[in-house]
C-alpha cells in the first residue's frame, strides 16, 4: 500500500522558510518602484552630484592638455600632441623645483603644527563642564573659518606688520622683530599660524562629533577607579577618535601638495617668489599669465598623480596597523 503524499500546509509552513522567501521577494522590487519610494532622498543628492560632476570630473578632460601644444583657439581637437615633451621641459625648470620644495616645507610644517590643533582643541572644549560656556567658545573658535583670507591676512598686517600692534611692542621692548610680513625665513611659520586661527575651529566640528558617541560610562569607571583628566584622555578619549584621526590624516597626505593659493598668491610679493612660490602658485603664473598651458597642466597633472599614490600607501598602511582607513 502506497503512502499517500498530502501538500504542505501553508498555515504550518517553516516560519525560516516564510521569512527567508519574505526577504527576498521584498528585495526584488522592481527599480522604478525603489526610485520611487527613494525620490526625496535622490532629488537632495542631485545637487551634490552636479557640483562634483561640473567643478570636479568634467574637467578631467582638460588634462589631455598636458600632451598638447596646446593652443586656445585650436582648442582641444585642433592643438597637435607633444607627448611627454611638457613633462620633460617642466623638469628642467629650476623654478619648478623651487615650487616643489617649497611646497613640501610649507606642508612638513601644517602637518606637523596644524594637524594637531583642531584635535587639541576638541579636546579642550570637550573637557569644559558648563554648556553654556562650551558653546560660546565654540561659536568663538568657529567665526575665523568664514573670514576671507583677504582680511584674515589683513588682520595679521595690522597686528605683526612693521607698524603693527605686536612687532612695535616687541621692537619697543628691545626684542627686535622687524616686519614679520615680509621675513622669507619665517614664511612658512606664518602662513601656519594663520591657518591655525583661521581653520582651527572649524576642523574640531568633526572631533568633537567623534568624542560625542564614545560611551560616557567609560569615564565614569575610569574615573571611580582614579583615573585622572590627563589618563582619561589618553586611555578612552584619544583610542575612541583614532579612526577618525587617522582617516583625516590619509586624505590630507593626499592633499600634501596643496597649501593654500589664495593664501599664499596675497602674500607672494611681500617675501618675494623665492620663499612663497608653491605648484599653485607656479600653475597659475605659467599657465593662466604666461599662457604656457601645456606645461602649467603637466604639473597640475603631475600633482594630482602623487596626492593619489600618497591616498593609496597611506590607507594600505593604515589596515596593516588594523584601521579601515578612507575604504576597505
Amino acid at each position: 500500500m502506497s503512502a499517500s503524499h498530502n501538500p504542505p500546509d501553508p498555515q504550518h509552513e517553516d516560519p525560516g522558510t516564510s521569512g527567508r522567501k519574505g526577504r527576498k521577494r521584498a528585495g526584488k522590487r522592481p527599480l522604478r518602484e525603489r526610485l520611487r519610494q527613494d525620490r526625496t532622498l535622490l532629488l537632495l543628492c542631485v545637487p551634490g552630484i552636479l557640483y562634483f560632476a561640473v567643478f570636479f570630473y568634467l574637467p578631467l578632460a582638460g588634462n589631455s592638455v598636458a600632451f598638447q601644444d596646446y593652443q586656445p583657439y585650436l582648442g582641444f581637437k585642433g592643438s597637435p600632441l607633444v607627448g611627454w615633451d611638457n613633462f620633460k621641459a617642466l623638469f628642467e625648470q629650476p623654478e619648478f623645483w623651487t615650487a616643489v620644495w617649497n611646497t613640501l616645507k610649507i606642508s612638513a610644517v601644517q602637518l606637523i603644527l596644524y594637524f594637531p590643533a583642531p584635535i587639541a582643541l576638541a579636546l579642550f572644549l570637550n573637557s569644559l563642564i558648563s554648556n553654556k560656556t562650551r558653546r560660546l567658545m565654540q561659536t568663538v573658535v568657529y567665526l575665523p573659518h568664514f573670514l576671507s583670507w583677504v582680511v584674515v591676512v589683513g588682520m595679521f598686517q595690522q597686528v605683526f606688520g612693521g607698524a603693527g600692534t605686536v612687532s612695535s611692542y616687541l621692537n619697543d621692548h628691545g626684542v627686535h622683530v622687524g616686519n614679520i610680513m615680509n621675513n622669507p625665513d619665517t614664511f612658512m611659520y606664518l602662513v601656519t599660524s594663520q591657518s591655525v586661527w583661521k581653520d582651527a575651529g572649524w576642523g574640531a566640528i568633526i572631533f568633537l562629533a567623534a568624542m560625542a558617541s564614545i560611551d560616557t560610562s567609560l569615564y565614569e569607571s575610569a574615573a571611580m577607579d582614579g583615573a585622572g583628566w590627563l589618563r582619561r584622555i589618553w586611555h578612552i578619549t584619544l583610542p575612541g577618535i583614532r579612526p577618525v584621526v587617522i582617516m583625516l590624516l590619509i586624505l590630507r597626505l593626499g592633499d600634501i601638495l596643496s597649501v593654500g593659493f589664495e593664501q599664499i598668491l596675497l602674500q607672494r610679493d611681500n617675501v618675494g617668489r623665492g620663499a612663497s612660490e608653491v605648484l599653485d602658485t607656479y600653475v597659475y603664473f605659467h599657465g593662466v599669465v604666461d599662457g604656457d598651458w601645456g606645461m602649467s597642466t603637466a604639473a597640475g597633472l603631475m600633482k594630482g598623480v602623487i596626492g593619489f599614490v600618497m591616498i593609496v600607501l597611506a590607507n594600505k598602511f593604515a589596515h596593516r596597523l588594523g584601521e579601515q582607513g578612507v575604504y576597505q
